[in-house]
């Protein structure tokens, strides 16, 4: 069973996963742009940013995670986004090994672990830098289906400027960020009901067949198989979501 609600960090999801009895199929997990910090039985993992569907390798009985805004969790972390992408890591791999692991039985040990995951990114993102206003700028000018050049003029940055930025702050360029956003949108559209054609021109693409393509590409599915499994369920892993992480 999968839920979410925002958190009380600016612009984060807090979420939760509880493994149901029994084997359970994999569900991809699609491209959004963010990052996670996940505590699954224990482990704490950081989630990196994604380029293509990510499939879970291994499951754990209960997790809760901690989604960030994009843009905002290399600060969190202390690491540039791009060195995570397409990862899944130990925390300890970036914090070192003893104090993960304390923050880990310290969240394990919780009534709520959820809510003492939630504690602990609040405390620490206290003492780190806040969010850059200017990448929110660009994610909601990219977010709305402005082009990368028209982005960059507005938020103040060249072309160039804003690639290297976005590497850091994003995992990927600011092309690759507006292609993922773009499919957010189509999909959203898509599990709302709208016809393909519709959803796709909505969204930004040129045609069907572009939106086809991008699905093929970055959520490695096809738009029936999303709209199918979509409809299959009313929670928001199932449908092949953004949503919920869970590790490699």
């Amino acid at each position: 069973m999968y839920a979410e609600r925002p958190a009380l960090l600016d612009g984060a999801v807090l979420w939760t996963r509880t493994a149901a009895a029994g084997p359970t199929e994999a569900r991809p997990v699609l491209p959004d742009g963010c990052m996670d910090l996940i505590w699954a039985d224990g482990r704490l993992l950081v989630a990196g940013p994604d380029t293509r569907a990510y499939v879970p390798g291994e499951f754990a009985a209960r997790y809760a995670g901690v989604r960030f805004a994009p843009g905002d969790a290399p600060a969190f972390f202390g690491v540039p986004a791009h060195e995570l992408r397409d990862r899944r890591v130990p925390l300890g791999t970036l914090w070192g090994e003893a104090p993960a692991r304390r923050l880990g039985e310290r969240i394990t040990d919780a009534p709520d672990p959820a809510a003492a995951l939630e504690e602990l990114v609040l405390r620490r993102a206290a003492d780190v830098l806040a969010p850059d206003p200017l990448l929110r700028a660009v994610v909601a000018r990219l977010a709305a289906g402005r082009t990368v050049a028209d982005t960059a003029e507005e938020v103040g940055l060249g072309v160039r400027r804003l690639h290297r930025r976005s590497l850091d702050a994003f995992g990927y360029g600011p092309k690759t960020l507006a292609r993922v956003l773009r499919l957010q949108r189509a999909l959203a559209l898509v599990r709302a009901g709208v016809p393909y054609a519709e959803a796709a021109l909505r969204a930004g693409c040129a045609d069907q067949a572009h939106l086809a393509r991008e699905t093929r590409a970055l959520a490695g599915t096809t738009l029936g198989a999303y709209a199918l499994s979509a409809g299959a369920s009313a929670n928001s892993e199932t449908p092949l979501p953004s949503g919920s992480r869970t590790t490699a």
